[in-house]
């Protein structure tokens, strides 16, 4: 009996102590990987995450851009971490996509999933003299002459690049049909649109939102499950039967294995900054949709993504491995 009360004894202190040490948490700094450069949407809302994780945690959280392979040296710096929370890393669509590519081994499996913050669908988008009216419209040309289109919106490969993969497929028309005009971004896709070089282009509404309000682009259709209330006249591919949906996201992901006490006090710091208006107001004003998913759905969204672009990038040309 009295052995019994000593394990017993035990067991509430090694519980207790553990407690009490997830509750301590953060003790020290937390490193915040991004794996894209200063200066870009990426590093924007990951350092507006970490000053505001500061406040609400009481530690710094210095942010240290990891750049190179397409995402890949800054993705494989936060996932090998040791997991113990003190590392947390930026994750975006690449993590999707690197893999399939060669230019990683690493894949959505190698980390565990705190939040996801943000989410931006591709939009379909013509000139605003272009005879399309909506997007019934342009595909019915697109099928009836495919050698005469080209799209654009970002490099081949690229998150836009597959957003009009998959739609084109969904719509039953062969993805090579078209011509892709390959760029560096957005911004070099806009100006070829609107120069008359290329037919379509494929990026965020709000990348081509100065134009759109400008009357120089006419947005035919989101890749999105549900409108966006900022473009709340532009329909959804589904209203027009194509089952589709695609966009870039971003989130905070820590290294497999990490305590899940530990993803628990992030995650509810990291909710709590979402929740509050300064969060809306940065996202509102830097063009950023949100979405937030907690880290079970997360993780989910982010294994589904990698099914999903595998078979977009098959489909393209673009698989590797």
């Amino acid at each position: 009996m009295r052995k019994m009360s000593r394990i017993l004894m035990f067991s509430f202190l090694f519980v207790f102590l553990a407690s009490a040490a997830f509750a301590a948490f953060p003790e020290r700094s937390v490193s915040v990987v991004c794996p894209w450069g200063a200066g870009g949407g990426t590093d924007r809302l990951t350092r507006f995450m970490a000053s505001q994780l500061e406040k609400e945690l009481g530690k710094p959280f210095p942010v240290t851009n990891k750049t190179g392979g397409n995402g890949a040296v800054g993705h494989s710096a936060g996932a090998f971490s040791k997991p113990d929370g003190y590392t947390i890393t930026m994750v975006t669509l690449e993590l999707a996509t690197m893999h399939w590519m060669g230019l990683t081994e690493l894949t959505y499996a190698d980390f565990d999933y705190v939040i996801q913050l943000n989410q931006d669908p591709a939009g379909v988008m013509v000139k605003a003299d272009a005879p399309w009216k909506n997007l019934g419209e342009l595909l019915e040309a697109v099928k009836a002459t495919p050698e005469k289109f080209k799209f654009s919106g970002t490099a081949a490969g690229g998150v836009w690049d597959l957003a009009r993969i998959g739609m084109l497929d969904k719509a039953g028309i062969p993805v090579n049909a078209v011509s892709w005009i390959p760029t560096t971004g957005a911004a070099p896709s806009i100006i070829e649109l609107l120069g008359g070089h290329v037919e379509v282009i494929t990026c965020s509404l709000p990348e081509a939102a100065s134009q759109i309000a400008a009357g120089e682009i006419r947005p035919l259709a989101i890749m999105a499950d549900s409108r966006d209330p900022a473009f709340p006249d532009v329909p959804t591919l589904k209203e027009s039967g194509i089952d589709w949906s695609a966009g870039t996201w971003r989130g905070f992901a820590v290294p497999k294995g990490t305590p899940a006490e530990v993803i628990d006090v992030l995650y509810n710091a990291m909710k709590k900054i979402t929740d509050s208006g300064e969060y809306k107001e940065f996202m509102s004003k830097n063009g950023f949709g949100i979405l937030i998913r907690g880290p079970k759905e997360f993780a989910e969204f982010a294994r589904q993504q990698d099914t999903d672009l595998k078979n977009v990038m098959e489909l393209g040309g673009y698989l590797k491995k």
